[in-house]
């Protein structure tokens, strides 16, 4: 059973893009079984945060070759949470895309590279060895850069081609770090590699790989000064396929962070933190003053990706279960806010046909509802209570208080501010004032918006008010994932139970 359930979240993506592609002819069935497969997705995942939430970390031996030898999957809670909030993302984008998506791209296979991509992400989150989070990271660049350029539009080639060659180069640099480490170390297992470098005695060659992994991380986490892809890119596709961008790859990065700092590199972290801390600090002012001076809304809230990963980031970076803990709840607040907010900029798009705030305005009147919806995400994201951002911003600033790092908590209150400055920014623009007259070539449009692109905003707005009002449950979950984490002897122990006992850090 404990195979089944740490395999089922692997296996019901690969499975549908299989299925769609077999069905790709009929584009009704395309978009109905796009829903079903991901709803299927999502009870999996659900089923899978259960069973770890109970019974601890699961580990699968695929071939049964035993670990450290095979190929590995782990689900401790980190990783069960992030599986269950992608799939709901997945499940929220997959029913916005069905009206978001036009016949064309349906006939070229969005769906089906839709599932490759939610493929990628999962066995990112699931695997134990840092060659296969390598291959799992270049199934998820290979997937987005078809969803990207996938209309063949200028703008869209453009943009995937931005977000490729960076990401490439990340690549480069992890197979780097791994062949290091392997012809080092002799294992890529994670597990293994922490106990082989708990007392490794050549320091100065740990550092420097994992200073090269850090880099690669950080890339595909956008993290200063290596963000610059991000904005460039993210504004191109269709909204759900940025939607589903933002709400995920970077997260990628930032998780993969967390779990090689806690787990391989916990030795050698104080090398590190200074670094971390500031990357973070400027990272979340970058991002914040980046958006500030943008105008369109897709350009604004790349930025504000930007910016929110710094706060993730910076409570990793102080290492404590408070901090841990934090930064486990921020991003799962932050997954479904963004990808509500990108979504909530698909439907201005398509009702007044432009998403530059100097364009379009009066949709208060128009579109009421809309308003609501836009607000509950936007000012969660700036951190107004009782939503969800402002407990997930509170947690990081009470763990930077408890280390003592003032400046850094005076920097994530300051960038509060500046992003609360931004979400006003659109909420006065798009909907208080009134619609401009028609500028150059643009004629303002009142179009109407089909239900499925209605129905996932609304879920995920109500998603993020529950998170804000009734959060004592996600957190607590995030505390005892944190705790896995900070005490990582029983996802040793589990994955080698011949070696975990002897650790404990």
């Amino acid at each position: 059973m404990n195979g089944l359930v740490i395999v089922l979240p692997l296996l019901i993506p690969l499975f549908g893009a299989v299925l769609l592609l077999g069905g790709a002819r009929s584009i009704r069935f395309q978009r109905v079984g796009a829903i079903a497969i991901a709803a299927l997705l999502m009870a999996a995942a659900a089923w899978l945060v259960l069973e770890v939430d109970l019974h601890g970390v699961i580990a699968v031996q695929i071939g049964d070759w035993a670990a450290p030898f095979g190929i590995t999957l782990v689900a401790d809670r980190l990783g069960a949470i992030m599986v269950a909030v992608s799939a709901f993302m997945g499940l929220a984008v997959g029913i916005f895309a069905v009206s978001d998506i036009d016949d064309e791209r349906v006939k070229k296979k969005f769906f089906p590279v839709f599932f490759v991509l939610l493929f990628g992400v999962n066995g990112a989150f699931l695997t134990g060895d840092l060659f296969n989070l390598y291959v799992w990271f270049e199934v998820m660049l290979i997937a987005s850069f078809v969803l990207i350029g996938l209309g063949g539009l200028k703008d869209e080639l453009e943009g995937a081609i931005k977000y490729v060659s960076l990401n490439l180069f990340s690549s480069v640099l992890f197979l780097a770090a791994v062949g290091i480490l392997y012809g080092e170390v002799g294992t890529l297992n994670m597990a293994d590699l922490a106990v082989k470098l708990e007392n490794y005695p050549e320091v100065e060659l740990i550092v420097s790989t994992s200073m090269l992994l850090l880099v690669a991380f950080c890339i595909k986490a956008a993290v200063f000064p290596f963000f610059f892809w991000l904005p460039a890119s993210y504004h191109t596709p269709p909204a759900a396929v940025s939607a589903i961008f933002a709400g995920l790859l970077t997260k990628v990065g930032v998780y993969a962070l967390i779990r090689s700092q806690t787990l391989i590199f916990r030795p050698i972290f104080d090398e590190v933190q200074v670094l971390l801390i500031w990357l973070a600090v400027l990272t979340m002012i970058v991002g914040v003053l980046g958006a500030a001076r943008h105008f369109e809304m897709r350009r604004i809230l790349s930025f504000h990706i930007v910016s929110q990963i710094g706060y993730m980031v910076l409570a990793l970076a102080f290492m404590t279960p408070l901090a841990l803990a934090a930064a486990i709840f921020y991003v799962v607040h932050h997954i479904i806010v963004k990808t509500n907010l990108f979504l909530v900029s698909g439907i201005v798009l398509r009702k007044k046909g432009s998403a530059d705030l100097a364009k379009i305005g009066g949709l208060y009147k128009s579109a009421p509802w809309l308003a609501v919806l836009f607000f509950i995400p936007a000012f969660s994201l700036g951190g107004i209570p009782p939503l969800s951002g402002f407990w997930a911003k509170f947690a990081v600033v009470q763990s930077g208080l408890e280390v003592g790092q003032w400046v850094a908590v005076g920097a994530a209150l300051f960038v509060g501010i500046l992003t609360l400055f931004s979400m006003t920014k659109i909420w006065g623009e798009a909907f208080w004032k009134k619609q401009p007259e028609s500028t150059g070539d643009f004629v303002p449009e009142d179009r109407p918006v089909p239900v499925f692109m209605v129905a996932p905003v609304v879920l995920l707005a109500a998603a993020t008010l529950f998170i804000g009002l009734y959060g004592n449950g996600l957190f607590a979950f995030s505390e005892r994932a944190a705790e896995q984490l900070f005490d990582n002897r029983e996802y040793i122990s589990t994955v080698l139970p011949q070696e975990g006992e002897g650790i404990a850090r």
